[in-house]
């Protein structure tokens, strides 16, 4: 099966559609959400019903920090973010409030574990933004492969019998084979924000039976993304930093 894995959306519509299409056309079967639907972004209640008739579908759905958030959780912000959960908390309803509260933090198909964080406290939203930080998710967990999102940045890492982890390195677009003797953490990047320095919407994709895994960037009209943000009074800063992806 081919799954098509997306993480941080964050309210980014023209990320969300380009995604999906991008998903579509390179024959992916299902798809897996990793949290973090709204925040920062001009689309929150367009991508959260987005996010409900994908679940409805069959997709799976996680709860990001953003989400929670949104659904009336204390959690801590930066300014900048706080603006914008304070801006997305006027624009959904409380059935979507509800639905982002109601997710679940983890996800397991098969060999295969879903979180939005690190996997070992997924309610914690710790970062897995290295090899180091990702030993945590190995030992807490027996999955073969483990994708989470909350970075922004992609990420692989690989960890042997002796439970040593190391980062590879990978190119985009490129097929990588996860050796079966081995276990793999992935961070898959950001669909609506990404923080790398490319300003394309990141995603990937894993064929459960190859069992190879593709980073993938999709163009998307940021642009117009950045001036619904402008035309909403968010901060100036969630505008720019999409044409720079930092």
């Amino acid at each position: 099966m081919r799954l098509a894995i997306l993480s941080d959306i964050h309210g980014n519509r023209e990320g969300f559609e380009a995604v999906l299409r991008d998903a579509a056309a390179h024959g992916a079967e299902r798809l897996v959400l990793l949290g973090d639907i709204v925040g920062y972004g001009p689309d929150p209640e367009w991508c959260v019903e987005r996010a409900m008739d994908l679940h409805a579908s069959g997709a799976l759905v996680l709860r990001g920090n953003h989400d929670n958030a949104a659904s009336g959780a204390a959690e801590e912000m930066s300014s900048t973010a706080r603006k914008a959960m304070d801006w997305t908390e006027t624009r959904l309803n409380g059935a979507q409030k509800a639905y982002l509260g109601g997710l679940p933090y983890t996800e397991r198909l098969g060999a295969l574990l879903f979180s939005h964080a690190s996997a070992d406290a997924p309610e914690e939203w710790r970062y897995v933004s290295s090899d180091t930080k990702a030993i945590g998710s190995f030992r807490s967990s027996d999955a073969k492969v483990i994708f989470c999102g909350h970075v922004h940045v992609p990420l692989l890492v690989h960890c042997d019998r002796q439970g040593v982890a190391r980062a590879q390195s990978f190119r985009t677009g490129f097929a990588i084979p996860l050796l079966r003797s081995r276990r793999w953490l992935a961070v898959v990047g950001s669909v609506g924000q990404p923080r790398d320095g490319v300003a394309q919407a990141g995603w990937a994709l894993f064929d459960s039976e190859s069992h190879e895994l593709t980073f993938r960037r999709s163009p998307a009209d940021f642009a117009k993304t950045a001036e619904k943000i402008r035309a909403a009074g968010l901060p100036e800063s969630l505008a720019q930093r999409l044409s720079e992806g930092r």
